[in-house]
């Protein structure tokens, strides 16, 4: 029986977590028996992937800058229609209304599904209403990755082609079996280092009133970003040198999480956050504010972790103390981590995506 072909269309496969969701995509369809193949914008692969790559970025190197962009959207066309690619799932952020319209144009022929990765609707909509009907209205459907960011498209736009779709994790099983014998007095966080979006701003200044230091508390910080320079600068501000250490970006930060005595996660804003799925998953407790969207539908507060108000130092600092000193609710949030995601596994939400590509 021939595969239906699905090409998933991201900005890159690397560092961050759209793009490591994109990743993620090519080994749930690939397993639920579609032909995939990636095609990525920019030459930036990091995350293991499955099936074709077509990396626009390295066909286009060299070339001045309008001239790469429409060699890249003529050779995405070319691919597209060579490979008799039925499916396009565009994962990428859709922020220049004449780029996405000409992309629109370009993935005719093809039944379109747009992702919404992040409740900053600016990354995925014109300001216009009626642009944006006009941008997705032909859409087979707008896959939301949080029940938040579905329930605020339909009410800003009425669309009816909407659909929840949560990331999921991707943990080996021997991964998700090591055990660690005493975890280590470290509140660890890893991601992208920028700050508009992950807000280390709050992070380290409630880090900083929590004294938790004082008790022997590292915060380790993973990840990069362009805002590696602003980090250090409040780093220096707050005195804090002695006591937050920056890691480099990790593929794979399974280690450092299961040996973290908790993570933690202070965004302005996020779509379903696979930093925190992951930390579940490992059986590590996660200190989250409840930003839009993604940590209130997956942190149930005292049981799997603590979820606090936005943009509040205070009771963020209150939480990181609460985990350092209350050693049964910390066991208790421990026990329960694990369990608590076993609904976001690879193979469930696999399922979901293929049953939605195949009602069509």
């Amino acid at each position: 029986m021939n595969k239906k072909k699905v090409a998933i269309v991201s900005i890159s496969l690397g560092k961050g977590g759209a793009e490591r969701f994109a990743a993620l995509l090519t080994f749930m369809l690939e397993k639920s028996g579609f032909e995939v193949h990636s095609i990525v914008i920019n030459d930036e692969v990091d995350y293991e992937y499955t099936g074709t790559l077509f990396n626009l970025g390295n066909e286009c190197k060299g070339s001045i800058s309008i001239l790469k962009k429409l060699k890249k959207g003529r050779l995405l066309r070319n691919y597209l229609v060579e490979n008799d690619i039925e499916i396009v799932i565009d994962s990428r952020t859709r922020n220049i209304l004449l780029r996405d319209l000409i992309a629109k144009f370009i993935y005719r022929n093809s039944k379109i599904y747009y992702i919404v990765h992040s409740y900053n609707f600016k990354d995925y909509f014109p300001s216009s209403k009626f642009w944006s009907r006009i941008l997705y209205k032909n859409a087979i459907a707008l896959i939301c990755v949080s029940k938040a960011i579905e329930e605020k498209v339909s009410k800003l736009y009425e669309f009816k082609n909407t659909v929840t779709i949560y990331n999921p994790f991707f943990i080996a099983e021997e991964e998700l079996k090591k055990e660690v014998s005493e975890n280590k007095n470290v509140i660890l966080f890893f991601g992208r280092f920028e700050e508009k979006v992950k807000n280390f701003t709050l992070m380290l200044e409630a880090f900083s009133q929590s004294k938790i230091y004082e008790k022997g508390y590292h915060l380790h910080l993973m990840g990069t970003g362009d805002d590696l320079d602003f980090i250090q600068k409040k780093i220096k501000v707050l005195n804090l040198g002695s006591y937050v250490e920056i890691l480099p970006f990790k593929k794979n930060p399974f280690a450092d999480v299961r040996e973290a005595k908790f993570t933690i996660l202070t965004s302005h804003y996020e779509g379903f956050p696979l930093s925190i799925i992951e930390s579940l998953a490992l059986g590590m407790p996660v200190v989250a504010v409840d930003c839009n969207s993604g940590p209130r539908e997956i942190i149930q507060n005292e049981f799997n972790g603590l979820l606090v108000e936005n943009h509040n130092a205070k009771a963020l600092a209150e939480a990181m103390n609460r985990f350092a000193d209350d050693a049964e609710l910390y066991h208790f949030c421990k026990q329960n981590a694990a369990e608590s995601v076993k609904h976001l596994s690879l193979k469930q939400i696999s399922d979901e995506w293929k049953n939605l590509l195949n009602s069509q």
